[in-house]
């Protein structure tokens, strides 16, 4: 019997496995009344109004009674085993595929079902084989370049997935999947212009596509056109406002024209909904920290670290923070996973150092540099700090060497710890001499001149 598709079958496949919506209001197939019987058109009937329900299992336990001439028919077989393996019952999905490719070894709709049987099972050989030769059947064939663009770009391949996205638009120009691919890998390998020229596109096709609308929002936004930004995510916002990432971007453009309060807004809507995931918490303590709401700033970074352990920037504000608030012991704690997380880093071992001693430890001290200073040069800003910690003592070497250097960042980041060195010995006036060398220091991106002027705003207050 032949039945005629009003949508194919690989269209419908392509659909269930990359968007996990398996059928919608679809009837797939459509009896021609002069070929079938009542029995084989009232199954057919039956099962259109059965997917246009949504309902995978239904579906499934209707081909239990497919009509005997109907067995043998390849699109209701394709139909049985992607519906099979959308139910996650990935053998018996095999097993109808494997006949099918037995029977028909160049339907393409076929090999595309059989890679993506291969790919449930995580079978990525066998996959691309069967990819391959759809693509020497058809080399441009949207679906199998998709997917092999789609695992170019898991890889970061960006430029191999690309290829494979423009070779799916020469088999079909106005394939959403594809250009949106394409647009995307063209973000990433700056070439702005074919990004832009394809999420457009999309948008020509598909007005309400909100994954395009929110890549164009980046465009503006990386234009400094913070206002045609905002329109276009809080549009993507409105056709899916469930998704996070759109308002993960809203904050940062509202962040950048100094909207603190909408930003606020938009990134605690997105921990909302995305509760287990760090950058959120990690975007609004950012905002109160530039807002000097410590507290606020405090609290929401102790979250990011319970939800990423392993972000050790955000253990370096905690420690900067504890230690504003005279709170040395949590400060040397923090920085001590800080370290762990950067182990390269000498301005966490030496605030680790400082730490020890404002403690009033100076053994544990001596403990931690002894074992710092292992396989530094005895001549490097390193060790002379790290020395002049461990001993509260010599800073003679150190001071001369700040002195001639000609960095504006290291210079400040050393005189800090020289100024602290001071700090902590009581010599408070020689102290805050270097601490305000420190602040005069213009566009300064070292975390110690933060520390630096809430010395001296202390000392002022």
């Amino acid at each position: 019997m032949k039945f005629t598709k009003n949508l194919a079958v690989v269209a419908i496949l392509r659909t269930m496995l990359v968007a996990g919506v398996f059928f919608a209001t679809l009837p797939i197939f459509a009896a021609s009344a002069s070929a079938t019987s009542n029995e084989e058109a009232a199954f057919i009937q039956k099962l259109n109004l059965t997917l246009s329900k949504g309902s995978i299992e239904e579906a499934l336990n209707l081909f239990e009674t497919l009509p005997e001439k109907l067995a043998e028919d390849v699109d209701l077989r394709l139909l049985q085993s992607s519906l099979l393996l959308s139910a996650g019952k990935t053998n018996d999905a095999e097993s109808i595929a494997l006949a099918l490719v037995q029977k028909e070894p160049k339907n393409i709709d076929v090999l595309f079902l059989n890679a993506m049987v291969a790919k449930q099972k995580n079978n990525s050989l066998k996959k691309n084989q069967y990819l391959k030769q759809i693509l020497t059947i058809q080399p441009n064939n949207p679906d199998a370049n998709i997917e092999l663009g789609d695992e170019q770009a898991v890889k970061r391949n960006y430029r191999n997935a690309r290829d494979y996205y423009l070779k799916a638009l020469r088999g079909d120009p106005n394939n959403i999947d594809a250009l949106f691919g394409h647009g995307k890998m063209s973000y990433y390998l700056q070439r702005d212009d074919d990004s832009k020229k394809s999420f457009n596109k999309i948008l020509t096709l598909d007005p309400n596509n909100a994954p395009a609308l929110s890549y164009l929002a980046k465009f503006e936004a990386e234009g400094r056109r913070f206002k045609k930004a905002v329109e276009y995510v809080n549009r993507a916002i409105q056709i899916d406002p469930e998704n996070s990432d759109y308002y993960f971007d809203l904050g940062n453009f509202y962040r950048e024209v100094g909207k603190y309060d909408e930003a606020e807004k938009a990134w605690k809507k997105a921990t909302k909904l995305a509760p287990d995931y760090f950058l959120g918490y990690a975007y609004l303590a950012g905002l109160y920290d530039e807002q000097d709401k410590f507290d606020l700033a405090y609290e929401y970074y102790l979250k990011v670290v319970q939800k990423n352990p392993k972000y050790y920037y955000a253990y370096e504000s905690i420690g900067m923070l504890a230690w504003r608030k005279g709170n040395y012991a949590e400060a040397r704690k923090a920085f001590e996973f800080a370290l762990k997380g950067n182990p390269g880093s000498n301005s966490y071992a030496l605030m680790i150092a400082a730490c020890y001693q404002m403690e009033k430890n100076p053994q544990e001290c001596k403990k931690f540099t002894e074992k710092a200073m292992k396989g530094l040069d005895r001549n490097s800003y390193e060790y002379l700090s790290l020395r002049l910690f461990h001993d509260m003592t010599g800073e003679s070497t150190i001071t001369l060497k700040i002195q001639n250097e000609e960095s504006k960042k290291k210079r400040g980041r050393y005189l800090y710890y020289l100024a602290l060195y001071w700090d902590i010995k009581g010599k408070l006036e020689l102290a805050h001499k270097y601490y305000s060398e420190i602040t005069e220091m213009k566009g300064a991106d070292f975390f110690e001149f933060r520390l630096a002027e809430w010395a001296q705003m202390e000392r002022n207050s």
